[in-house]
């Protein structure tokens, strides 16, 4: 399938255990599965910045009016990519300490208040104002709900932040719910955020789908028990994707519903 990678044969058995395998036959050394019928996923968990939407320029143009306010030098797009993924908080502190090394970790903790608030407030002026939808995302969303999974996003961004990006990119209405990195105790790569909102969809873990880009998503999903893929243009802290302990990769989210029509009608594992 193009704009997919093969499946490991570890990922394959993955499949197997996690979606109720009616039957089976031999699996070939290509990692192919025939004569399969798995229930089918009730549900998919989709990532927000890096996978449905590129915000890269949202969050250099935000970080870029906190530190101008700050007297501080400019971060530059290739550096923010690196730090993105693990919530506002740890988005400015990282910044703060990138641009100004000599700082040191007492004097990013007394700018950070001021930080944070000057992030939140820009952010909020200009969110969407610099990012756009990824190709393909739209008939993604629309595949995986024809497929009838319910559609959840669940990020490390502010909620505050989130729900009005997905309304103004029109989004929104693909989800049943979004949550925000503030929604829960923890974020994402600790499972809680995962497993929360699968009760908030009431599925189960092993039949609910993680869609996201990076190691965060991948780590989380491994915690809470959901199968998991990752797309390939996201941001992945600036590592590459293929590294992650992930069960497949595309390079578009139409391919993660292409699979899994192929899944559910003949279950070869390898089109992920």
């Amino acid at each position: 399938m193009a704009g997919a990678r093969p499946v490991s044969t570890s990922a394959a058995i993955y499949f197997l255990k996690h979606t109720d395998v009616i039957s089976a036959t031999a699996m070939s050394h290509d990692s192919s599965v025939s004569a399969v019928t798995p229930a089918p996923f009730q549900a998919a968990i989709i990532d927000l910045d890096g996978t449905m939407i590129d915000t890269l320029g949202d969050f250099g143009v935000a970080l870029n009016l906190v530190l101008a306010e700050l007297a501080l030098p400019p971060v530059l797009p290739a550096d923010v990519e690196r730090m993105v993924g693990k919530g506002s908080e740890h988005l400015v502190r990282s910044t703060l300490a990138h641009v100004s090394p000599g700082l040191g970790a007492a004097g990013v903790e007394a700018l950070f208040p001021a930080a944070m608030a000057a992030y939140q407030r820009h952010y909020l002026r200009i969110n969407g104002q610099h990012s756009r939808v990824y190709d393909g995302v739209v008939e993604g969303l629309t595949a995986l709900q024809a497929r009838g999974l319910r559609l959840a996003c669940l990020t490390n961004k502010p909620t505050a932040f989130a729900r009005p990006l997905l309304a103004q990119k029109g989004l929104d209405g693909f989800f049943e719910v979004v949550f925000g990195g503030d929604a829960f105790e923890r974020k994402k790569p600790d499972p809680l955020p995962l497993l929360r909102t699968c009760e908030a969809l009431g599925t189960l873990p092993a039949r609910t789908l993680m869609v996201g880009d990076s190691s965060n998503d991948a780590q989380a999903a491994r915690g809470a028990g959901c199968p998991v893929v990752l797309v390939t243009y996201g941001y992945n802290h600036g590592q590459p994707v293929s590294a992650v302990d992930a069960d497949g990769t595309f390079d578009a989210l139409t391919g993660v519903a292409a699979w899994l029509v192929s899944f559910s009608s003949t279950c070869p594992a390898k089109p992920l």
